[in-house]
């Protein structure tokens, strides 16, 4: 029998919209716990939350953006966050490609895309979330030295990711001469990476940094 979804906010609802963001800037939604000039790191597509709160709980002095698609996923986290702290986090419900145009040039530390949805048919590769003009905004909006680190299981997609990442002007391959790497150490697994790593999977880790250069 499925448990009936919880509707109540334990405590403060740390969401956000995109009105709120054009209206009063990202910086103004997450005071008064994070005053003055912070750095900001965004995950696109949090699914259950944990790798967010861990960032989250490694560097309280820095703003977490969580984006996620699915309601059902960020009620559940926003209702975790309110019951057990997590001040710095900030939730947003809306495409990834909504959100990230809306975010300060050159002002954001980093990004994460962890496993996002593979579309594995070839009809539906347009929808997969690392795209040429996506990958190009992530770039612009990332300060000079900031990292885009991006995971997947999917081999064809994986394929896709390096090919749209090497054609990036704006970034650089920070395993340069290697494309990807099958382990990151120290790096925090998520839910469903463990359960992919139990199926034997094949891991890809991509890491790559805004260039220092001001040259495109």
């Amino acid at each position: 029998m499925s448990r009936s979804l919880k509707y109540d906010i334990p405590g403060e609802d740390r969401r956000v919209t995109l009105e709120e963001i054009r209206e009063k800037g990202l910086p103004a939604l997450f005071g008064p716990e994070l005053s003055g000039a912070h750095p900001l790191v965004v995950e696109l597509g949090f699914g259950r939350g944990e790798f967010l709160r861990h960032l989250a709980a490694e560097a309280p002095g820095t703003a977490h953006l969580g984006v996620e698609l699915s309601f059902k996923r960020v009620l559940k986290m926003s209702r975790r966050i309110a019951r057990e702290g997590d001040p710095n986090i900030r939730l947003i419900e809306a495409r990834a490609e909504e959100v990230v145009p809306e975010l300060p040039d050159a002002g954001v530390a980093a990004f994460w895309i962890n496993f996002s949805d593979p579309w594995p048919k070839k009809r539906h590769h347009r929808r997969r979330l690392v795209q040429p003009a996506l990958v190009e905004t992530l770039s612009r909006k990332l300060e000079p030295g900031g990292h885009l680190d991006i995971a997947t299981d999917h081999v064809d997609y994986a394929e896709h990711i390096d090919a749209v990442l090497k054609a990036a002007p704006g970034l650089r391959n920070r395993l340069h001469p290697v494309p990807f790497a099958r382990e990151m150490p120290g790096r925090r697994h998520t839910a469903y990476e463990d359960e992919w790593r139990a199926e034997g999977r094949p891991l890809h880790f991509f890491c790559y940094a805004r260039r220092r250069s001001s040259a495109r």
